[in-house]
């Protein structure tokens, strides 16, 4: 039995995250005990789970999916961009170094493949299922020899694949067929089936395309899901506001004052946490909108200054573009202005950072009298506490250290007049204090808006989830995902040529963990006969695994990587100041002792 899935994309935001807690979500609610999973995730929305560790946001929002609490065993290896070539890598929920891209696919992805095979391993102990999101594409034939997040994690567990494409993009036949022919024999016996995402229109005239697919690939089709309007699910890559879909494509409803209330964020580079702001966008009245020009910040009733990987960098920014000289007229006319995390970083007086763009001594807007030193230890909490005489509870990552200097008390920042300051991510989540900030906002703006009395936005987000699991059981063929989930991907797919470019280029075409499906032969009923879309699945599955691989690592390739006693692949080898991590894994601070390949960004590479 398998006991998983692992949910792959002809692109990136192909649907993967949707498609992901949608599953979760179905499973869920039919009794069985889910779990998400991404062996290794690049964005800079991200989250801090209870125990303190750091994750993206996407998994946190897919363990909410499957009413669990997010771990760091759903989300081992985070990369936060730090630049178009460097990333803070995050292993195990701590940050453990700045690397670059060619370092980090050079050396180190590979060595991480047995920690996050371990981490799946301790899911699939624990829960019935573990639905995996890939990355990217599976077909990215330049990476696939170090793949620790798409083909590689999929061979380790032989897990089936279910491949993504959104059909809204157009060309989604030839990316399932092309996706499928660029992967190795072994990979392409993995890959069982498609999932058609986004897609308008009748059904009907999709269906002699799906046809003709199976008889190209002998892959079924396991769904055609529909283009779902105003979907608030957290983002993970790019930069777009998660509720932004809702305020501009759904029905919203009217303001419960006589006046809209208009918040203007300015789109910072690096912005992270971008997801603060949904919680806004769910108010009736309320419009949320990014800018990047000083004149958009004129109507404004609230500017909001977001958090960002790179706080330095947003403020030269704010400066080059006219925004930092509109955001000091604003508080001089007591105009209001929210600083998040970075933001709040920025309207300080002074910023020292040896750290993160080694700038040293750098003046902020000196809108707050606050002074920020950065610091090489991470700040990773989910503090509580009340602010305007309302609970409020957050998440805080971030290496600036603030010392306040006067002002009056904003959770762990200030205020003063107008203009706000805190660390705390998702503080604006929690209702009552949102609804008594925005009545602050409209007084100093001068705005006749009523916040709306009931609005739940922790509603709002399991009414989005629902929606997710609705559309895989109306929409997908149920009984179809749960044989993949309990048996595994079908036998005898054939292959498509021409395959992978060569086993040195390619990945190789070694099984690991277990044998490889009969390749070459007749397309079979992949999956027997489809079910009616929407039928319920089978019982929950046993937690016996039964004749499940032996976990121990191996690269795509089949070169094995010896674990030592602590369960960590030799070469990733314990660095000064190492954090012990819980099960024994410790994680490397530095490139002490890295993998032959491994380079760490000049710029960045004492930064951790």
């Amino acid at each position: 039995m398998s006991g998983g899935l692992l949910v792959a994309g002809t692109t990136s935001d192909a649907g993967k995250s949707v498609v992901t807690a949608g599953i979760c979500r179905w499973l869920v609610r039919r009794g069985v005990k889910v779990a998400p999973f991404k062996a290794q995730n690049m964005s800079l929305n991200s989250f801090v789970t209870r125990e303190g560790a750091e994750i993206g946001r996407a998994q946190a929002m897919q363990a909410q999916a499957a009413r669990v609490e997010p771990s760091a065993l759903m989300n081992p290896v985070l990369l936060k961009p730090g630049s178009d070539r460097s990333s803070q890598v995050v292993l195990m929920g701590k940050p453990v170094g700045e690397m670059s891209a060619r370092g980090y696919h050079g050396g180190r992805q590979e060595a991480l493949l047995g920690t996050v095979v371990d981490c799946l391993e301790q899911l699939r102990g624990t829960y019935d299922a573990v639905i995996c999101e890939g990355a990217g594409s599976p077909a990215e034939i330049n990476l696939r020899r170090t793949d620790i997040v798409n083909m590689g994690i999929a061979r380790a567990a032989r897990f089936p694949v279910l491949v993504v494409g959104d059909i809204d993009r157009g060309g989604v036949f030839a990316s399932f067929f092309g996706t499928t022919a660029l992967l190795s024999a072994e990979d392409q016996s993995l890959v069982a089936g498609y999932l058609v995402n986004k897609f308008r229109g009748d059904v009907s005239l999709l269906e002699p395309g799906l046809d003709m697919l199976y008889g190209l690939t002998g892959r079924r089709t396991y769904g055609v899901l529909p283009y779902a309007h105003g979907l608030g699910i957290d983002e993970e890559d790019g930069l777009r506001v998660s509720l932004r879909g809702a305020v501009r494509e759904s029905v919203v409803a009217p303001p419960h004052g006589e006046d809209v209330l208009r918040v203007a964020v300015c789109a910072v580079p690096l912005m992270s946490n971008f997801t603060d702001v949904d919680a806004l966008a769910a108010e009736p009245g309320v419009v949320v909108r990014f800018v990047d020009r000083a004149e958009e910040l004129a109507d404004a009733d609230l500017v909001i200054v977001p958090g960002t990987r790179g706080t330095v960098k947003a403020l030269a920014w704010l400066r080059e573009r006219g925004l930092a000289d509109a955001l000091v007229r604003r508080a001089a006319e007591g105009r209001p202005v929210l600083g998040i995390c970075g933001g709040f970083q920025v309207l300080g007086e002074r910023i020292e950072d040896e750290v993160e763009s080694r700038a040293g001594q750098v003046d902020g807007l000196g809108l707050l009298p606050v002074r920020i030193r950065f610091e090489r230890a991470k700040t990773l909490a989910r503090p509580v506490g009340s602010a305007l005489g309302e609970p409020v509870e957050g998440y805080e990552i971030h290496h600036g250290v603030a010392d306040v200097r006067g002002g009056e008390p904003f959770l762990d920042g200030c205020r003063v007049g107008a203009v706000w300051g805190t660390h705390w991510h998702g503080s604006l989540e929690s209702d009552a204090f949102r609804r008594r900030f925005l009545k602050e906002v409209a007084r100093a703006a001068g705005r006749r808006f009523v916040p709306a009395p009931d609005t739940s936005f922790g509603a709002l987000r399991e009414e989005q989830l629902d929606r997710l699991g609705d559309l895989v059981e109306e929409h997908a063929d149920t009984d179809g995902l749960w044989r993949l989930i309990e048996g595994g991907a079908p036998g005898g797919l054939p292959f498509i040529a021409p395959g992978a470019p060569g086993v040195g280029a390619g990945g190789g075409a070694s099984s690991v963990g277990g044998g490889a499906s009969s390749v070459g032969g007749g397309a079979p009923a992949a999956g027997g006969g489809a079910p009616a879309a929407g039928s319920s699945p089978r019982p929950a599955p046993s937690r016996n695994r039964g004749s499940a691989p032996d976990p121990g690592p191996q690269s795509p390739d089949g070169l094995e990587c010896a674990r030592n006693a602590v369960g960590r692949p030799d070469g990733l080898e314990v660095a000064r100041d190492s954090v012990q991590e819980p099960d024994g894994l410790e994680c490397a601070r530095d490139a002490v002792g890295r993998p032959d390949g491994l380079e760490v960004s000049d710029v960045n590479k004492e930064a951790l």
